[in-house]
């Protein structure tokens, strides 16, 4: 009779990314991690930002670049977002993994990319998204959907046989942070955490509790 196998081998542990010197090499590493099991978006962040009221506000945006410079986002800066960030420009993050059981933050000042940076992200858009960054006056009101999808069909005819330029409202930003903390999950809410905080040109790390 042909007997249940049973494979009682334990699992590789994971890397201790407490002990990791370099953030960005870390978040790296988890980013392609992350791209390998969420099902979708894994680049989603939700992005906190505040106005000159204090008031903070939250929304989720999509990553679109990190180098050691930063974390990088595009926007509408007539948006309400983009308003926030001229009165105050400073924000925080968060990646959320729910594959993976992770999160990463991370905050600080933020800067407008250079103009070339954005052309070159504008240019690699689907040729719809780029018309709809032109149509769309985001954040304020609309009174149907009706008229938003005329003006993106007046745009789309004007447009039909040459490029579409990036619009002068539309940009992207460069979270510089001066702080980020990894999270990963652990059993019985025992979490292991680490934070990198700026020090120099160089980063200090400390182990937190969970």
């Amino acid at each position: 009779m042909d007997r249940l196998r049973i494979d009682d081998s334990t699992p590789p542990a994971r890397p201790d990314f407490t002990l990791s010197e370099d953030p960005y090499g870390l978040f790296s590493a988890w980013m392609a991690e992350a791209e390998a099991s969420e099902p979708e978006d894994p680049n989603a962040m939700a992005l906190a930002t505040a106005g000159a009221d204090g008031l903070p506000d939250v929304r989720m945006v999509l990553l679109k670049g990190v180098d050691r410079r930063g974390f990088v986002f595009y926007t509408n800066i007539e948006s309400t977002k983009g308003e926030e960030l001229a009165e105050n420009p400073q924000a925080a993050l968060v990646l959320h993994w729910k594959s993976l059981r992770r999160q990463v933050r991370a905050r600080g000042p933020v800067t407008r990319v250079t103009p070339e940076e954005a052309d070159a992200y504008f240019a690699s858009r689907h040729r719809d998204s780029r018309i709809g960054a032109i149509a769309s006056r985001q954040s304020r009101p609309l009174a149907d959907r009706a008229t938003l999808m005329a003006e993106v069909a007046e745009l789309a005819a004007r447009y039909e046989n040459g490029p579409v330029p990036r619009p002068e409202h539309w940009t992207g930003f460069r979270i510089e942070p001066v702080s980020i903390e990894f999270w990963q999950n652990g059993d019985y809410r025992l979490h292991d955490r680490v934070r990198f905080t700026r020090d120099g040109a160089g980063w200090s790390r400390s182990r937190l509790y969970p």
